[in-house]
């Protein structure tokens, strides 16, 4: 029924709605004619209601007369899928059904926006109405590409000649038939059976004939046109994300799911459903899917990963800085999908009725089996609809992707007229009322912390005292012996005071410092620990959302201290990057580290909260990412719970999976603009990194800058086949750029990595990116003794399998050419003399870990020196770029004696180690000449004896 509560417009609204009626009649003179009093009126009051609406009807008046003419109280969802298919049947061009989809889009978007705001329906039909508006634009283009593709190219079919469909996952809202008014759609393609087509000129695998389809479709769906857009279009759900084919079979979903899929893409299934028309392909495809949703057993660690995806939220909502957020606030809709999804996936193993994609019918389900009481149904299920119905609101506004309540007037003006509410105070107070019964279920279901009262403790009159006696005497009395603790606070919470940090943020800052205090106060010298933790205060007093994840989280409070006063580069990072307090709530998670093969998909995972196609936010993530996983390291490595081994190990796997996504944001983006070489595609692009010095010695630090070649293997003439086409190697060069563009860029989390290209053919003066062959007749007829020195320690990082091995080839070539001892000997002897008169620089008394006589870049020399030597005879040499294994198979050769072999491995970690250490305490490279020479002595023996020094 219509919402009589608000039957007039504000006067604002009111000249919104005449500036649109001037602008209709000059577009559509006839207007007052066609319509009598009563429409014309409800014309007026839909044009003051919604731009959207607005602008459609000034550009297509003629569906006025549509909508009065019963389509706006009749409009039969069922009817969409026959309407498109007769529009489209006459099509002959992808142009054509271009436009045919938007303009049905659009028209039937004024129709579902037209009933919102003036209450022509509840909003479950208006949610079935958009998803099932949504099915058959994507269904519609589906067949209509699927006809014209097997005309052109054949039919795809199975070994046995069955023709294989292509096969549409709906994923989130759609999925649950629930889409909003502007939604994504989040789309999984895939078919049944492996083969090849029939009847076309030339036969072609079926899984080629169906990227080639979903990557049409996709454009049919997606590009902006006159017309606008059907739907923007997001595949990064489906296996491998962004980096995965667009399209795989029936087994290829299987295999993945079953050894590599993830809590959170379990919780995304649950939504799954395939589009369309239903057979038995759509039968098999969910049998094939079901055992990874729905466990046979009860399954409580749902409740856990749950946990995990909402504090992924909470921590997007506090970086973004999003406020008034319906969706993914502390009460929003994100949580009521949470509740009822956790009793899914633990118990829908079980329970069938369960196994259903609606929320809506998942919540009365629970009901019914005694999980949910009535009255948290109840409360739940008008919770959500009423903030559904806010955020289709929102969004019908200007057909704009938002969950965040309006920041103007006029917009709160639209809302509370379409929702019948008086006035702005009185629809925040509903909302408010609705998200805090949302988000106490939540907490009942899904679990949360109450921060506790602290107001009684003794550290609050500490705070608050600023007589130094009376402070003083507080202290004695409860045994704190640290005279420098009083002095240190008191002149913090001095600066403080003259900080402006508004009355939410003092009223937070006055609840978490009696509760830092007393932590404080556990430490071996309080006043020291405050120094370090006060650092980090001071950068986020004005952010208070970070001062209320301290105050209500004790195990992030008691982590920031324990990880400030154990190392001062860690304290850094976190008042440099404040959202990496986001890492500390969790202790558990903070100490168990990425395991090394799953950098790549952690990232991946990461990127999906992104928008695909905004680079800025792309960006800032990969920096967020990397700084997040690089504390886990710290923490784990100052803890002790990883070796130096191992902490490079996991710094060099975590940037390879930043180079792999680099790589592949850079080939889009190049792409994008110029088109591809002939023969590459993003999963073969002909492309290669290979890493350089640390990283290719799989010995990256903190704060180790990159060093990267880049390589390619188009030869000749060719360019590349977009709109404004390149040659090839112009190509590759602009790719080349714009890797270092990525990781060079600084945002608000810092440069991505310092990326080092000196030690590419040539040097400076260089091509940014070889052609390979280029750089195997560099290497073999140019490079410097030096260069392959650098050469013994570099590595295939990223790219063609081909490439790789390409490379290796050519590596295992140059280092085995015979050479003669004593010359080569003279010129690495030569080169670290140089380089440790130029880059030596330690104090007095002090031993340079790196530099000095006995140190690290000896070590790496003689590794260097020695494969260089013998390799020719020995080509197994040329293996590995790390030197600890290289010493290892030296000893094996019998080239280095096996004591030798060890101490040089040996001293060399504890060198590193020290190195470690002594970066997470922000200090100099540098130990007393005491401590080392005990170690080092007998280095300095070996590297004269190797290297036959005088």
């Amino acid at each position: 029924m219509r919402n009589q509560s608000n039957n007039a417009l504000s006067a604002e609204l009111n000249e919104i709605a005449a500036r649109y009626w001037l602008r209709l009649c000059e577009t559509w003179p006839e207007v007052t004619e066609k319509l009598i009093q009563p429409q014309q009126a409800e014309l007026k009051l839909v044009l003051g209601l919604s731009d959207y609406i607005a602008e459609q009807l000034c550009r297509n008046p003629q569906w006025i007369e549509l909508l009065f003419d019963g389509q706006l109280t009749q409009l039969d969802r069922q009817s969409f899928t026959g309407e498109l298919h007769t529009n489209l049947a006459s099509s002959t061009s992808e142009e054509q059904v271009k436009k045919q989809l938007r303009q049905f889009r659009n028209f039937q978007m004024v129709r579902i926006a037209w009933r919102d705001f003036l209450n022509y329906c509840d909003i479950e039909e208006s949610l079935l109405d958009l998803s099932s508006l949504a099915e058959a634009l994507v269904i519609g283009a589906r067949d209509w590409l699927y006809t014209e593709m097997c005309q052109q190219i054949g039919t795809p079919t199975d070994e046995e000649g069955n023709p294989q469909p292509l096969l549409i996952l709906g994923m989130g809202k759609l999925g649950g038939r629930e889409l909003n008014f502007s939604s994504d759609i989040d789309l999984i393609f895939t078919f049944p059976e492996h083969g090849e087509t029939v009847g076309g000129r030339r036969a072609q695998a079926n899984q080629q004939f169906f990227i080639k389809m979903g990557q049409r479709l996709i454009s049919l769906l997606d590009q902006i046109t006159v017309d606008g857009f059907v739907f923007r279009v997001d595949m990064r759900l489906r296996p491998y994300g962004e980096s995965g084919p667009l399209v795989v079979s029936f087994s290829g979903l299987e295999d993945y799911y079953q050894e590599q899929g993830r809590d959170w893409e379990r919780y995304a299934m649950v939504k799954a459903r395939v589009l369309g028309p239903w057979t038995q392909y759509s039968d098999d495809l969910h049998d094939l899917l079901r055992p990874f949703i729905y466990r046979r057993y009860i399954d409580f660690s749902a409740i856990d990963s749950l946990r995990k995806m909402k504090r992924l939220i909470a921590q997007e909502v506090r970086r973004r800085q999003l406020t008034d957020n319906i969706k993914l606030g502390a009460g929003g809709i994100r949580e009521v999908e949470f509740v009822v999804q956790s009793f899914q996936l633990i118990r829908g193993g079980r329970e069938p009725s369960l196994r259903q994609q609606s929320l809506f019918g998942a919540i009365d389900t629970l009901y019914n089996l005694g999980q949910l009481e009535y009255l948290a149904v109840d409360e739940l299920k008008h919770s959500y609809i009423l903030l559904r119905r806010v955020e289709n609101l929102l969004q019908a506004l200007d057909d704009k992707q938002t969950q965040t309540l309006p920041d103007n007037a006029t917009d709160w003006q639209r809302l509370c007229y379409a929702m019948g509410e008086s006035d702005e105070q009185s629809l925040r107070e509903k909302i408010a009322n609705a998200m805090g019964n949302i988000h106490r279920h939540f907490k009942d279901t899904v679990g949360g912390e109450d921060a506790q009262d602290s107001s009684e403790h003794w550290t609050c009159q500490l705070w608050h005292i600023h007589d130094q006696e009376n402070a003083l005497a507080l202290l004695e009395e409860h045994d704190v012996e640290d005279d420098s603790l009083w002095p240190s606070l008191d002149d913090w919470r001095s600066n403080v005071l003259k900080r402006s940090i508004g009355p939410r943020g003092r009223e937070t800052l006055e609840k978490l410092m009696p509760k830092l205090l007393d932590e404080l106060l556990e430490q071996p010298v309080p006043s020291v620990a405050l120094k370090a933790v006060s650092g980090v205060l001071d950068k986020i007093l004005t952010r208070t959302t970070y001062l209320e994840l301290l105050c209500e989280n004790p195990g992030a409070r008691q982590q920031l201290i324990s990880l400030c006063c154990a190392s001062p580069w860690i304290a850094e990072e976190l008042a440099n990057f404040p959202m990496l307090l986001d890492e500390l709530i969790d202790p558990a998670q903070l100490y168990d580290t990425t395991p090394l093969d799953d950098y790549p998909s952690e990232l991946r995972q990461y990127l999906l909260r992104v928008p695909e196609d905004d680079m800025e936010q792309q960006m800032e993530a990969l920096r967020q990412f990397k700084l997040s996983q690089q504390l886990k390291i710290a923490a784990a490595d100052i803890t002790g719970v990883l070796p130096v081994m191992e902490v490079s190990d996991h710094l060099s796997y975590l940037a390879e999976a930043i180079i792999e996504q680099v790589v592949f944001q850079a080939w889009h983006q190049v792409a994008s603009r110029h088109g591809i070489p002939a023969g590459t595609s993003a999963e073969k692009m002909g492309f290669a990194i290979i890493g350089y010095g640390k990283l290719g010695g799989i010995e990256l630090g903190y704060g180790s800058d990159l060093d990267l070649v880049f390589l390619h293997n188009h030869q000749g003439a060719g360019a590349t086949d977009g709109k404004r086409p390149i040659d090839n190697g112009h190509f590759y060069l602009k790719l080349a750029q714009r890797i270092v563009h990525l990781f060079a860029t600084r945002t608000t989390s810092g440069e991505l990595y310092e990326v080092d290209m000196r030690l590419r053919p040539s040097g400076a003066s260089g091509l940014l990116v070889s052609e390979i062959e280029q750089y195997r007749q560099y290497q073999r007829d140019e490079a410097w003794t030096w260069e392959h020195q650098a050469l013994v320690r570099s590595r295939f990082v990223y790219g063609d399998h081909r490439l790789a091995a390409r490379f290796s080839e050519i590596r295992t070539e140059v280092l085995s050419h015979q050479r003669q001892l004593p010359e080569l000997a003279k010129q690495v002897r030569d080169m670290r003399t140089k380089m440790r008169e130029h880059l030596l620089k330690a104090s007095s008394g002090k031993f340079d870990l790196k530099q000095s006589a006995g140190g690290i870049a000896d070590i790496e020399f003689m590794a260097q020196y020695l494969v260089l030597a013998y390799a020719h005879a020995n080509k197994e040499l040329s293996i590995w770029s790390d030197n600890v294994r290289i010493f290892q198979l030296l000893a094996e050769l019998e080239i280095l004696p096996v004591m030798t072999a060890q101490y040089l491995t040996q001293t060399y970690c504890w060198l590193r180690d020290e190195s470690h250490r002594l970066t997470l305490q922000r200090a100099k490279g540098e130990i007393d000449v005491d401590k080392a020479n005990n170690k080092v002595s007998e280095i300095i023996n070996i590297y004269q004896h190797i290297l036959a020094e005088e």
